[in-house]
């Protein structure tokens, strides 16, 4: 005898979860073209960032030819080649500020040198230079070269974000404070220092004051002599690219 299954009965989906499931798919299928999208534009960062890290590389050593050339030139018609004016100094400070006049330690916090051994960039101008005059017993300073300020900012750079000291282990941490200013990576970052460029007042800002040790050996003279004396503070010019790997 033969039976006769029952068809399964039609079950209606309510209405509030159809629009559940369109919406979560909506959801989801967003989120993958923002993925897509952040892909391509991460792709296309990387390739802004590699082609103008070539482009600085070429620029600093056209810039060295160029001198080398003018020195050769100079030589052979028995001239003296006088390099250019310094751009940007790095500045340490080497002593405390106890029993100091009141200007001379306004000028100090202004630079943002509160602690021994640490050092700021500054750029070279003549109320700058005045300033440096002033506090010259209680710091040494110089003009650092392209090695030195690479060195500096990839192996000791941390950067002022929402007032806190973040390290500078991704490019994320510079572009967000300093993108507005075209500065999206740490070579961005190195030029703009080494060549003083438009941005330089707020690159130097960004960067938290470094914070280095005593030089190997430790100083000279127990800092109360000028360098050219055999001391240790004042103008380096550019010793003081060999001080900072002493105290890197």
């Amino acid at each position: 005898m033969s039976t006769t299954v029952p068809s399964a009965s039609f079950v209606e989906v309510p209405e509030t979860l159809l629009k559940k499931r369109k919406q979560n798919e909506k959801v989801r299928e967003e989120r993958l073209a923002a993925q897509v999208e952040a892909k391509k534009q991460r792709k296309t960062k990387r390739e802004v960032i590699f082609k103008r890290a070539q482009a600085y590389t070429k620029e600093y050593l056209d810039a060295e030819k160029e001198e080398i050339r003018l020195k050769r030139d100079a030589r052979k018609d028995g001239n003296y080649y006088v390099s250019a004016q310094p751009k940007v100094y790095f500045v340490v400070r080497i002593k405390g500020i106890s029993k100091i006049a009141p200007k001379p330690r306004k000028i100090m916090q202004l630079l943002r040198l509160r602690q021994i051994n640490n050092g700021v960039f500054v750029k070279v101008t003549k109320a700058t230079e005045q300033m440096l005059r002033l506090i010259e017993p209680y710091i040494t300073y110089g003009e650092p070269n392209l090695k030195t300020v690479r060195e500096l900012i990839y192996k000791r750079g941390y950067g002022k974000v929402d007032k806190q000291r973040i390290p500078l282990t991704d490019n994320a941490t510079i572009e967000k404070v300093l993108g507005k200013y075209d500065i999206l990576c740490m070579e961005d970052l190195v030029h703009e220092i080494f060549t003083t460029g438009p941005a330089f007042k707020q690159a130097a800002n960004f960067l938290w004051p470094f914070k280095l040790s005593n030089p190997n050996g430790g100083w000279r003279t127990r800092k109360f002599k000028h360098f050219v004396q055999g001391g240790d503070f004042g103008n380096r010019e550019t010793n003081i690219n060999a001080l900072v790997r002493q105290m890197n």
